[in-house]
Parts: C-alpha cells; structure tokens; sequence
C-alpha cells in the first residue's frame, strides 16, 4: 500500500470520509474533486463511486456520523425531567459531541456559504433549535431564550473562534461549557410567571 493521510478509523467507508474532509478543509469543498479524493486513497474512482456518489454525499454521511451522539442526545433529553441537572448533563454531553466532531464543525465554520446550501445546513439549523428547546422552559422570556442560545453559540465559539487563542483545547472546552451552564442556570432559575407576590 502507498502513502495515505494517517486514518482514524479503519473500513474504506471511513477512510474515504477521513481523507475527503481533510482535502475539504485543505482546498475547500468546490476545489476538491472526486477524483482527487481517490488519487489520495490511491484507488479508482470506480472504487469511491461505489460507496459514495458525491461529494455532497461523503459529506452527509460525515456529518450524520460524527452526529450522532448529538441525535442521541436529543431522543435522551426529550425523556428526562426538565430540571437544571438534566440540562446541564445535555450541556456536558453537547460539549463532548462538539469536541468528538471538531474537525468537521471547523470545516463548517470555514465553509459556512457551502454549507447553507447543502442539506446539512438545514439539519443543522434544526438541530439547534431542539437542542434550545431542551435548555428552555416552554414560557420562557426572550431573554431567557437569548441566554439559552447563547450558551450553545459560547460552546460552538470555545471550539472555533478561540482555537488560536493560549491554552490547552481542553481547557478551552472546559471554559466554554462553564459560561455556557452559568447562562442555562441563570435562565433555569428565572421565575416565567414573573418576581413572587
């Protein structure tokens, strides 16, 4: 066998996933052609074909997979009490996931007109808005909301926005979640109903 980038997992499926988003990120997704990705995997573009079809479809198939704790987290959620420990659990579960799936987020964050476009952009716009819902109350103020969508956004920016900033990735990570539980805690602990008479 020749030289290949260092995969992190082993079947062809995701070998074929591992080298296409490190060429997407490299040269960008309209750069990169299916050809390239299988001159990389040193095989045919016969042999790609017969996995994937697209480039679009590579990347759907990247996405649902390092995804799917984040789906798992939202069918957990959607069984647990409304308390202030679930939603921190979905906090700490998020920021795992996110941490799990970094490169494909960064690539996202460098792609984000590409992505619009493609069908992962409207999951994840969705997915969003399942993951606030799980974090507010039904009544919630629009502060309270705003909060709620801030602590994902303070998660998505420990991982994008300060990758070039001092400090461990972990620590990082770790900082993030903090902000983000000290926003869902302060939305938690709101009365909706208004201040007790």
């Amino acid at each position: 066998m020749g030289r290949t980038p260092q995969p992190r997992r082993g079947n062809t499926r995701q070998r074929i996933q591992d080298v296409a988003l490190e060429l997407f990120a490299e040269r960008g997704y309209e750069k990169t052609s299916l050809r390239e990705i299988a001159e990389h995997l040193e095989v045919t573009k016969a042999a790609l074909y017969y996995h994937f079809k697209t480039k679009e479809d590579i990347l759907n198939s990247i996405f649902e997979d390092l995804n799917r704790p984040i789906e798992d987290l939202l069918e957990w959620g959607k069984e647990q009490p409304r308390t202030l420990e679930t939603k921190k659990e979905i906090l700490v579960r998020y920021s795992e996931a996110l941490s799990a799936a970094a490169p494909l987020f960064r690539f996202m964050q460098e792609n984000q007109a590409t992505v619009r476009d493609l069908s992962i952009g409207h999951t994840i716009k969705h997915r969003a808005i399942a993951l606030v819902d799980l974090l507010k109350e039904p009544d919630a103020p629009l502060t309270d909301q705003v909060r709620c969508f801030t602590a994902l956004f303070a998660m998505h920016a420990g991982m994008l926005a300060l990758k070039d900033a001092e400090g461990d990735p972990e620590e990082k990570r770790k900082a993030a979640l903090e902000v983000a539980v000290e926003l869902v805690t302060r939305a938690h602990d709101q009365d909706p109903a208004g201040p007790a008479t």
